[in-house]
This record gives C-alpha cells, sequence and structure tokens, in this order.
C-alpha cells in the first residue's frame, strides 16, 4: 500500500487517510491533480464543452423538425439540460466531506459499486469518444472548407481524409497538457471562437435574406421518411446539449471548504455558459432555418457561400473551437484510462505511460473519423444512443435515489417528466441518425 503520510488535512477539515502513493497517484490524474479553478473556468469550459459543432446543424435539425416542434423542441432542452446540470452541480458534494470528481463515481454512489460503473461509464465512454471522433470529422471538413474558400481555382483539390490527420496533428500536441486547468487557456479561446462563428453564422445569415426558393415544409416525400427525419432531428438537438459528462470532472477542479462549497462558484459559472449558449442556438437555429428553409446542408457554413472571406474565417473560428472542444472531452477519458492503468493494472504514473496512451486514443479517433465521416448522421446516432441518457436523466435518477423527494412534490414530477422525455429521444433518435447514416453509406467511397 505504501507508506502512511504525514498528518495531512484536506478542505474540508477532515484528516487526509490516504497514504503517500496514494496521494501522488491522485496529484497525478488528471482531474483530481488541480485544484485551484476559479468561477469563470467553469463558465468557459461549460461554453466549451457545449456550443460544438451541434450548433451548425440546428438549422437542419428545424428543417427536419418544422417551426413549431423546432422551437418547443429547442427550448424544452435547454430549460431541462439546465435543470439536470444544476442537479449535477448540488450532487457534486451531496454526502459532507466527500467529492464526487466523476460521472461515475456519483452513479456508484446512487447506484451501488459495480452497478453504478456498468450503468454510467459505457454511456459517458460512448458521449466523450463518439463527441471526439465527430469532432475530428468537423475539424476536417472546416479545415477543407477554409481551404477551398480562401484558395483559387488553380488549386488541386486535398482529400478530406489529409485535412482530419492535419486537424489530428494538433491533438498529438495538446493531448499531453495534464489536467483542465492546464488546457484553460486552449479552453478560452474555443469559448470565444464558438461565440465568434455562431454570431457570423445568424448575422451572414440574415444578411444575405431569405432565399427565392426556402420552402417551410418537411423535406422528406414520404411520411416513413418525415418521421425518420424527425427522429434524427431530435438526436442533432441532444447532441448540442452533451456538456453533462464532463461537469462533475469541471467543478472538480474548484477549490471548496465547509464554508465555501465549489457548487457556488460552478453555478454562477453555469448560468454564464447557458446564456451564452442560448446567445449562439437560437439565433443560429432560427434565421438559419427562415433564411435557407429545408434546403439548409447540416453544416450551416457550407450553405452560406459569400461574402468568401467571413465565411472562411468563420470555418477557421470552427477549428480552433473544436481543438478546445475535443481536449475538454478527452481529459475524462484520458482520466478512466490512466486511472486503470495506474490503480488497477499497477503501472508507474510516467511521462512514458502518459505519451503513449494519450497518442494512441488521438490515433483511434482520427482513423474512425477518417473511415466515417458521416456528419450529420453521426449526431443523429450518437445524440439519442448516449446523450439523451446522460444529459435528460440519468441526473434526475440520481437525484430521486440520492435524494429521495416527497412523492408528488414538485421535485418528484419534475424529475419524472425529465425521465420521460428523455427516454422517448433514447428510443427514437437512434433510428433515425441510423437511417442517415445507412443512405449516405450507399455512395460514400472508404477514404476519399
Amino acid at each position: 500500500m505504501g507508506t502512511q503520510a504525514p498528518t495531512d488535512y484536506m478542505p474540508n477539515g477532515k484528516v487526509d487517510q490516504r497514504t503517500a502513493k496514494e496521494k501522488a497517484i491522485d496529484d497525478w490524474l488528471p482531474i483530481t491533480s488541480s485544484r485551484n479553478a476559479k468561477w469563470w473556468y467553469s463558465a468557459f469550459h461549460n461554453v466549451t464543452a457545449m456550443v460544438g459543432a451541434g450548433v451548425l446543424s440546428l438549422p437542419y435539425a428545424m428543417s427536419e423538425l418544422g417551426w413549431g416542434p423546432g422551437v418547443t423542441v429547442l427550448v424544452i432542452s435547454w430549460i431541462v439540460t439546465l435543470y439536470t446540470l444544476w442537479q449535477m452541480v448540488e450532487m457534486h458534494e451531496v454526502v459532507p466531506g466527500k467529492r464526487f470528481d466523476r460521472y461515475h463515481e456519483l452513479g456508484q454512489h446512487a447506484f451501488g459499486e459495480k452497478l453504478g460503473l456498468w450503468i454510467v461509464v459505457p454511456q459517458q465512454l460512448i458521449v466523450e469518444v463518439g463527441v471526439d471522433i465527430v469532432y475530428m470529422v468537423t475539424g476536417g471538413k472546416s479545415l477543407k472548407k477554409f481551404h477551398d474558400l480562401v484558395c483559387d481555382k488553380h488549386c488541386k483539390d486535398i482529400k478530406l481524409t489529409y485535412f482530419i490527420m492535419i486537424f489530428a496533428s494538433v491533438h498529438f500536441v495538446l493531448s499531453h497538457l495534464p489536467n483542465f486547468n492546464s488546457i484553460s487557456g486552449v479552453s478560452l479561446a474555443a469559448a470565444v471562437m464558438s461565440l465568434s462563428y455562431s454570431t457570423i453564422a445568424w448575422t451572414t445569415s440574415l444578411h444575405k435574406g431569405v432565399q427565392a426558393d426556402a420552402e417551410y415544409g418537411y423535406k422528406a416525400k414520404t411520411t416513413s421518411g418525415t418521421v425518420f427525419n424527425f427522429f434524427s432531428a431530435l438526436g442533432e438537438v441532444a447532441f448540442a446539449y452533451a456538456g453533462h459528462n464532463v461537469v462533475l470532472e469541471i467543478q472538480a477542479t474548484i477549490p471548496s471548504t465547509p464554508q465555501k462549497p465549489s457548487k457556488v462558484p460552478m453555478w454562477r459559472g453555469v448560468i454564464v455558459a447557458y446564456i451564452v449558449v442560448a446567445l449562439c442556438y437560437f439565433p443560429v437555429a432560427l434565421i438559419g432555418y427562415w433564411m435557407f428553409g429545408n434546403a439548409v446542408s447540416d453544416n450551416i457554413l457550407i450553405s452560406l457561400e459569400k461574402p468568401t472571406w467571413v465565411i472562411a474565417m468563420a470555418n477557421l473560428f470552427v477549428v480552433v473551437h473544436v481543438i478546445g472542444s475535443y481536449q475538454i472531452y478527452a481529459m475524462p477519458v484520458f482520466d478512466m484510462i490512466e486511472t486503470v492503468l495506474v490503480k488497477k493494472m499497477k503501472f508507474n504514473p510516467s511521462f512514458m505511460l502518459r505519451f503513449i496512451t494519450r497518442n494512441v486514443y488521438v490515433a483511434l479517433t482520427m482513423f474512425v473519423a477518417i473511415t466515417f465521416p458521416f456528419f450529420g448522421g453521426l449526431l443523429g446516432f450518437f445524440g439519442g444512443f448516449a446523450f439523451a441518457p446522460t444529459t435528460y436523466f440519468l441526473p434526475c435518477i440520481m437525484w430521486l435515489a440520492i435524494k429521495k423527494p416527497r412523492r408528488f412534490s414538485l421535485s418528484w414530477i419534475a424529475n419524472w417528466i425529465c425521465i420521460i422525455l428523455g427516454l422517448g429521444l433514447m428510443l427514437v433518435s437512434p433510428i433515425g441518425g441510423l437511417r442517415t447514416i445507412i443512405i449516405q453509406a450507399k455512395t460514400y467511397k472508404f477514404y476519399s
């Protein structure tokens, strides 16, 4: 077990009973190694985690949902996810003197040691690895779009594969930043970029005006096609609210004492982040759909060709943003991998161990992104399959299990409504997303 460390006191005033070896491991792991973040770290980490590639597909999701259902789904998602995020922030220190620094640790407290792991870890991994794969595709596509816009007609056409590899090369370097606080600069730049390109997307759409061929009916000609597209769009909206999967890990970086619990600065940051989310999502979704109708692309910036330099800049902003987002979602995955290797398999915590594991992870996400770059379909499929549980209803189930609100009280009713809505979303949206992938795969050539 290692030698006993000298008597040390934790921020909550309790004696730190970890051995010197356990303490050294916790000080090395990405989530627990640094706890000096300020409330504004929470704000821009949450913006970076939330406002990702999903915002650019919202006008397309609106075209599949229609005006009434589309606006309703957007507003309900914003309210429900803010509520479930508040629950997670509150539950971070639900046991006095203990911090649930990771999503699965809270799951273990709610459902039991083994069951909690089996419920949370697979879903969280699907979300985080899924997001990183989709961001590889997005980064590559946005780089290619930037190149095609800036380059003149005489430029040679370059495969999307190579642009994804260029995007991935950045992560082979950035992935070696040790913890959340060390990527705060990247995350701040990413948060600023997300607000910038979202503003460019809706202001340029507004400037372009309503297109002559803009139609607001459903694009699909058959009833089944319309229904499947509707399902897929629900997943795309769910994908846009995926920040819950890293919220406890972000909160773990904020110092906490009984007098000043971490939930106060964390919640302040979340409120700021959600205001920014609203300023990004609603104008892009509504104005983008209003201007282009159901002819809008699954990435609004592809529909906007001019002014060329503005759209080129927006695509570059997207690249910078998804670089930050990739790192935010990769950090908890690195933490899981390194925890298993060091605590379960007894590897020594070293630079070489981190160097190998993180490079392998980046290489794998790059390989999958190059092989399956179905952007819209991936959003719908991943969105429903794993984002809906971890974002919309798993926090509610944990709240009911841990807090045990009185039956038919406001809290009890609100949680059950969220659970029912989330379950419905989880069941229907992967169907639509999978259909979109199948349709696109018919005409797709590998590594083209």
